[in-house]
């Protein structure tokens, strides 16, 4: 992924994105419970639906009246291509599956989209309260401070992650998930396995985790957290090396210490 074009937002763009964000997420942490919300395949299914429409329009009109001439892209699990121009790519509970358990590993997500790359992102952790942000050409932050990707440069050290994008993924992608876990526990340190990818993307910007893979093209989970690392000084390229955008089909995260070494053992599963 390159931010070799600066995006010229102005301040009031990402103040205004922000303010929306967070007054959505102050609606999602007031549906969270400590403990699990539904039994039955559908009660959960029902549960995360809830929580998508309770939020979802919160974000839909602030967010396109801020952006004149956005559009919004509607599937939240789609990935692929957008057409040209700029869209709003929004995942009003990021980690909704996390949210209906009683876990704490969710988020509220705004990304503007310019022809098929992230130019500004907006993720909110309303247990927390923390805001990151980033601007392509503008660099990320949390809470206003300047974010860092990790400095280190031996794999074997590095704490990686990665996990599933949708359910139901097909059986050729668990196998290479399982395989590259596998592959990864043998040449680094540890490896986290968990969903969403944005909350495992906001530990790569922050230095926290070395590296985040994904064997998918989702774009609500992947272009938030894209900005945020490759504003942040890390690389971002699919799992073949190219820079990334939305048409990948797969998707490496990376300090860039150890981002050629994760490849080398990735690749051949990819």
């Amino acid at each position: 992924m390159s931010t070799a074009m600066p995006f010229d937002a102005g301040t009031a763009l990402l103040h205004d994105v922000t303010t929306a964000v967070r007054t959505a997420g102050t609606t999602l942490r007031d549906r969270y419970t400590p403990h699990a919300r539904g039994v039955s395949l559908d009660e959960v299914v029902a549960e995360i639906h809830a929580n998508d429409d309770a939020v979802l329009e919160m974000l839909r009109e602030p967010l396109l009246r801020v952006r004149p001439g956005a559009q919004w892209a509607e599937d939240e699990l789609a990935g692929g291509a957008l057409p040209p121009g700029e869209w709003w790519v929004v995942d009003s509970a990021e980690g909704n599956i996390n949210h209906v358990h009683g876990m704490e590993d969710w988020a509220v997500t705004a990304t503007l989209v310019r022809d098929n790359q992230p130019v500004l992102t907006v993720v909110h952790l309303p247990l927390t309260g923390d805001t990151y942000t980033a601007v392509a050409g503008g660099g990320a932050h949390l809470n206003a401070r300047p974010l860092k990707v990790s400095a280190k440069i031996d794999l074997g050290a590095s704490l990686t992650g990665t996990g599933q994008a949708r359910p139901g993924e097909d059986e050729r992608t668990f196998r290479r998930i399982g395989d590259s876990v596998t592959a990864m526990l043998i040449n680094g340190l540890v490896v986290r396995v968990s969903v969403p990818a944005t909350m495992q993307l906001i530990h790569v910007a922050a230095g926290r985790m070395d590296a985040f893979w994904q064997f998918s093209d989702v774009r609500s989970g992947l272009v938030a957290g894209a900005l945020l690392v490759s504003e942040a000084g890390g690389t971002v390229t699919d799992l073949a090396g190219a820079p990334w955008n939305t048409t990948s089909r797969d998707f490496m995260a990376a300090a860039p210490g150890i981002h050629t070494a994760a490849l080398k053992i990735l690749s051949p599963i990819a």
